[in-house]
């Protein structure tokens, strides 16, 4: 069997916010919830896109939308309420028309709480699928990714 290659991320392109754990997303244990680490995946995408000008309405002042066709969540150690956190984000480098973020989300003692990857395909308006980069996205890639093939 051949292992897998991998992704190769767009070192320049990364992102690294904090955050601290609210009462409201932790479970009775005092634990995060592990369904929250996917909202702080979206935190981290969503930071991602305003520090890049790749944002959500950006992507949607261009006429598509993109749509979470894949997650993965890995869980290794536990955050508790009134925590800090750190969510850092990257783009993979991908050549299908499609954006993979990996997310690694870290405590203040700077130990790997929780690795995880979203993918995010891009439909037109009219609700089709791209099969290729939109225009948008290409320029983007030229410009911000720095002459991205």
């Amino acid at each position: 069997m051949k292992r897998k290659e991998p992704y190769k991320i767009f070192e320049q392109l990364t992102m690294s916010c904090d955050f601290r754990v609210r009462f409201n997303e932790t479970d009775p244990l005092g634990i995060v919830w592990h369904g929250n680490y996917i909202k702080y995946f979206e935190d981290g995408r969503e930071a991602f896109g305003r520090k890049y000008g790749i944002s959500y309405l950006d992507v949607q002042a261009a006429g598509y939308t993109t749509p979470i066709v894949r997650t993965v969540c890995e869980h290794k150690l536990p955050l508790r309420y009134g925590e800090t956190g750190r969510i850092e984000t990257a783009l993979v480098d991908s050549p299908a028309a499609k954006m993979i973020f990996l997310f690694t989300i870290y405590n203040s003692n700077n130990e790997v709480v929780c690795t995880g990857e979203t993918t995010q395909v891009f439909v037109d308006a009219a609700g089709e699928l791209s099969l290729a980069y939109p225009g948008f996205f290409q320029r983007w890639r030229e410009s911000v990714a720095g002459n991205v093939q």
